[in-house]
């Protein structure tokens, strides 16, 4: 195994308890809360506009001056329609109008403004920068370098671990197949890319000369201990952090958590096109009969948008997009900070344990 530079040192930050980018679900005071608490927050920022991410960035700074960071899509952002829409507008519109909301609208192309949003990050100063969904290109990531920007890429697989290592990036989330929201997979598909935290995270660390950052399925004090005892050297954990009092989801996605059992969360392309880990509601299971017209991301994704908004608002749980990790029952109903705290007493504790054992 090679040395790995301290994850801590390197990110500013006093304990390696990461909350993790969940799109749409952060708000600044989710992010403060963490970071206040010596922990390191990422915010979510890929469905924001580059001006978005500028507001958001300030909004956040004036609630904590330590170190935070920001998530965006660094591939698969952009689709053109090659398939007949009308099957899903189909599908979209009976739900609309159960809803009574106005007919869906799909588009025939839809683009991520990947390198905007990036640019947007550069101009905030922002210190720590993640990406998944692939790499950025070689400019982007020297103009990253350039301002001293820590980069982290996220791998599903050792072989994309070595590319994001290739491309000089300073640490690498390791994603389990266990992890809840969308699969950073890009380099081979989906279903040769479904590898267990348990199985990845050693593999990893002995592959790659870079801090890993085990994520998946870790929601207390023993996940974290076990995949320290993997050799990673930091864990992001987002569904966690879901159903504390600062996350910005409705509160029927937070009881859904709270209730869910480690065999209700499965993967679908139903709401954005692209594979992600939520619980399983009537709409995914009505999509499993039509998987033919489920449109590419992110086509797909602004397609839902609106009924996803729509029974999130209404507390409608069969159309929300109920994003969660197979460990979800594990989650728990405290403000951010104290479950920081928590997280690290839990750690000391296990710790000590093992130590006497």
């Amino acid at each position: 195994m090679r040395q790995k530079s301290d994850l801590r040192l390197l990110l500013g930050i006093e304990h390696t308890i990461i909350q993790a980018p969940i799109a749409g679900a952060n708000t600044p005071e989710l992010v403060a809360a963490v970071s206040n608490t010596g922990g390191l927050s990422i915010f979510g920022a890929a469905d924001r506009t580059p001006a978005q991410i500028a507001e958001v960035v300030a909004a956040i700074r004036r609630l904590t001056g330590r170190p935070f960071g920001v998530n965006l899509f660094a591939g698969n952002t952009e689709a053109t329609l090659t398939s007949d829409p009308q099957p899903m507008y189909e599908i979209l519109s009976r739900h609309h109008e159960a809803l009574n909301i106005p007919p869906p609208s799909i588009p025939e192309t839809a683009v991520i403004p990947f390198g905007e949003q990036l640019e947007a990050v550069i101009d905030a100063g922002m210190p720590i920068f993640s990406f998944t969904f692939g790499i950025p290109n070689p400019d982007q990531l020297a103009r990253l370098r350039a301002h001293n920007v820590v980069v982290i890429g996220t791998a599903t697989t050792v072989e994309e671990g070595r590319l994001l290592e290739s491309a000089g990036v300073h640490a690498i989330v390791a994603q389990g197949s266990e992890a809840g929201s969308h699969r950073g997979t890009f380099q081979r598909s989906f279903e040769e890319s479904m590898i267990g935290t348990m199985a990845l995270v050693p593999q990893m660390v002995d592959a790659i000369g870079l801090p890993v950052i085990a994520s998946g399925g870790i929601m207390d004090g023993r996940g974290i201990v076990a995949a320290q005892a993997l050799g990673a050297s930091g864990v992001p954990m987002g569904t966690a952090f879901l159903t504390c009092h600062e996350a910005g989801v409705p509160e029927a996605h937070k009881a859904a958590i709270r209730n869910a059992r480690a065999d209700q969360t499965a993967l679908t392309r139903a709401f954005s096109g692209r594979p992600a880990r939520g619980i399983v509601n009537d709409y995914i299971i009505e999509l499993r009969q039509h998987p033919g017209a489920i449109l590419p991301f992110p086509i797909q994704n602004n397609a839902t948008r609106l009924l996803r908004n729509a029974a999130g608002a209404r507390g409608d749980t069969r159309f929300m997009s109920l994003w969660a990790g197979q460990a979800a029952a594990l989650a728990r109903d405290l403000p951010a900070g104290e479950l920081v705290g928590q997280l690290v007493r839990e750690v000391a504790a296990i710790r000590a344990g093992l130590a006497e054992a």
